[in-house]
């Protein structure tokens, strides 16, 4: 019997709370729970001798659900399927479309935020599934697969069972390990520099620093140069060369995107990539707002595109004029280029309605969705205001052989300013410099000569990282935080003080694969890739070609590797307690570890200390790295009479 409602399928829970309540009675808005149908677990389930046919089985745990949906689209008048506004979202429906009754007819709604507004006109233009969309999803899909499958026993044979490789997150991996070896190898270079304390013939004081011999760069190497310059300088004349005024302007940031607002969320809120994700899904999902009912206060957080509707500029410039007056609104909108290959077809990650101030939402939101709410909103109207403008002194001093310089700065008009800073404007560091004319002689009120020592390059944070990811053309917005997520999960990196450290197990799995598969662990090659499966999506291309052009040179450096990896032996000092053969290092998902060399026949383990004492008062024992499903921790090795657990060692934070 047909309950006579429309079928709505998403993906989450709460979403299909929103869009139920939006909708109304006449509909009935379930949740698939994300996928329901995927390639089988244990098997590659590709067949890539025909044509890469890939076979989509339903996943275990969702076949009860499955069922519940058949039953609820059998008895439906019409089934909407309402996933995701990305390839992803496109690929979830279509799999479930696939496995609806025949003969129903099953269609595709799209919407960029949740609410009533953009959801009744999403029903109200249902339209059929991107094919390209679905294509470009299968080869990715289809990829990954293939090298996730065929790289890992590699690892396993080489160093042991239960790791695992995957195409996007060994690249990035890489761009860790290789900045961490930078770091190792650097040679800090000593050098100095001079700053001089001058005095204006009005008796204003100002500072100048040292920057020219001879109308060329200065470089001080060491204590006895810099000496010997203060030196001469301080018998020098000092004068006014030329002073030049200018007016800079700080333009406004534009709206976020994926990568962006990852980026910021670590800046500026210590998010890290996934945390900042998780809040932004529940922001897009929908919150309970007095009088309204459940809502979506963003734009889908997923995006590579600036692009923003025009009637969210309109109400940002409206609210603009209103609150801050005209000065602050532009002649014409502000529009934003967006990088190569960015779905146009999406928008920029904004706050729903201008209306809802962060305000006035305060009290309905958790303090880190308020925190973040605040930063979109803030962001996106920053974005459609007059560039913020500074009158900008710049001061060149001659003495002698040395010339020197000396800026300073003052805001003239705040502009985007006033709602939105990135970080702190280069210019509010200097301050304004006092009235001087060329040709005035000053007073030298002393030297200071400072020590200084090059730096090496920073390890990266989840804000440099995704940066560098998207610079380089690796992953896509939907996979910044999954591939962070994946490298601590596989313990290839450890995230200490908002820093990542690759572990030495994670050093080796990278030179491992960079030996045997250097086409696949190389930054340009990966990035070629994404832009081929981007091709794949404007029908440019179809996934087959890419996959055939792919997997040829991949099995020959397969074929090669399998036949020239041997496993690794380490042989410690250590006697086996059991049966005196030598114990050698072996590593497993949950760390090194220590193996009789007897193994199979003696299987006495044992694990590797720290050599750091165990804290606990009266304990005689040592800490010991061990591993769970939420990372690393460190534990007494007299584990069960001493219980101690910490997630750092003595002294260290993370």
């Amino acid at each position: 019997m047909k309950s006579g409602k429309k079928l709505v399928i998403v993906e989450s829970p709460t979403k299909a709370r929103t869009i139920g309540r939006i909708l109304g009675e006449g509909f009935l808005v379930t949740s698939s729970m994300g996928h329901l149908i995927d390639l089988p677990q244990r098997q590659l389930g590709v067949d890539v001798d025909n044509g890469f046919v890939p076979r989509y089985v339903v996943m275990k745990s969702r076949q009860s659900l499955l069922s519940k949906l058949k039953k609820e689209a059998a008895g439906s008048q019409e089934v909407y399927v309402a996933t995701d506004p990305d390839r992803e979202g496109e690929a979830i429906g279509w799999h479930i479309k696939e496995r609806l009754p025949a003969g129903k007819k099953i269609l595709r709604v799209v919407f960029h935020e949740i609410t009533p507004q953009a959801v009744k006109n999403a029903f109200g233009h249902p339209r059929e599934f991107d094919a390209s969309m679905i294509e470009a999803q299968t080869g990715r899909r289809v990829l990954d697969r293939i090298v996730g499958y065929y790289l890992s026993p590699l690892l396993w044979k080489k160093m042991a069972r239960g790791l695992s490789a995957g195409r996007v997150q060994s690249v990035a991996f890489r761009i860790i390990v290789e900045r961490e070896r930078q770091i190792e190898s650097f040679v800090p270079r000593e050098y100095w520099e001079i700053e001089a304390l001058l005095g204006t013939p009005g008796g204003a004081d100002f500072s100048a620093k040292l920057d020219k011999e001879d109308g060329e760069k200065i470089e001080i190497k060491n204590r006895e140069e810099a000496d010997s310059i203060a030196e001469k300088l301080g018998k020098s004349v000092f004068s006014v060369a030329s002073i030049t005024r200018k007016e800079k302007k700080r333009n406004p940031e534009p709206p976020f995107i994926t990568s962006t607002l990852q980026q910021e969320g670590f800046n500026k809120l210590k998010f890290n990539s996934s945390r900042t994700m998780q809040i932004a899904q529940q922001l897009y999902e929908g919150v309970d707002l007095a009088g309204e009912g459940p809502v979506g206060l963003i734009t889908y957080m997923r995006t590579d595109s600036t692009n923003v509707a025009a009637s969210a500029v309109k109400e940002a410039r409206d609210f603009i004029k209103d609150k801050y007056g005209a000065e602050y609104l532009p002649d014409k909108p502000n529009v934003y280029k967006s990088r190569k290959n960015a779905q146009e077809a999406h928008e920029a990650i904004r706050p729903s309605a201008v209306s809802r101030s962060p305000e006035q939402l305060r009290d309905l939101l958790t303090p880190e969705q308020y925190k973040l709410y605040e930063l979109i909103y803030r962001r996106f109207i920053s974005s459609q205001m007059t560039p913020a403008r500074y009158s900008v002194t710049s001061v060149s001093i001659n003495a002698g052989v040395y010339s020197l310089s000396a800026s300073g700065s003052r805001l003239v008009f705040d502009g985007c300013l006033s709602v939105y800073r990135k970080e702190e404007e280069p210019e509010e560091g200097q301050p304004a410099m006092p009235e001087l004319k060329e040709g005035d002689i000053l007073q030298l009120r002393g030297l200071n000569p400072s020590q200084h020592f090059t730096k090496p390059p920073p390890r990266f944070s989840d804000s440099s990282l995704v940066k560098t990811l998207e610079e380089e053309g690796i992953g896509r917005p939907s996979t910044y935080a999954p591939i962070i997520q994946t490298l601590l999960l596989r313990d290839y990196v450890r995230r200490i003080k908002g820093y990542f450290h690759p572990t030495e197990l994670g050093g080796k799995v990278c030179d491992l694969l960079v030996r045997y598969f250097p086409g696949i662990m190389d930054v340009k090659f990966t990035a070629r890739m994404e832009e081929k499966l981007d091709g794949i999506e404007e029908g440019k291309l179809r996934h087959v070609q890419v996959l055939e052009e792919f997997y040829q040179p991949f099995k020959q450096d397969l074929d090669f590797a399998q036949g020239d990896i041997k496993k690794e032996v380490v042989v410690t000092g250590e006697a086996c307690e059991k049966c005196g053969k030598p114990m050698v290092v072996k590593w497993g998902r949950k760390g090194k570890f220590l193996s009789c060399s007897g193994f199979p026949e003696c299987k006495h383990a044992k694990s590797i200390t720290t050599g750091v004492k165990c804290p606990q008062p009266g304990c005689a024992g040592e800490l010991i790295e061990r591993h769970s499903r939420r990372g690393v921790f460190y534990g007494c090795s007299r584990y069960p009479e001493c219980r101690y657990v910490s997630s750092t060692l003595p002294g260290e934070t993370k």
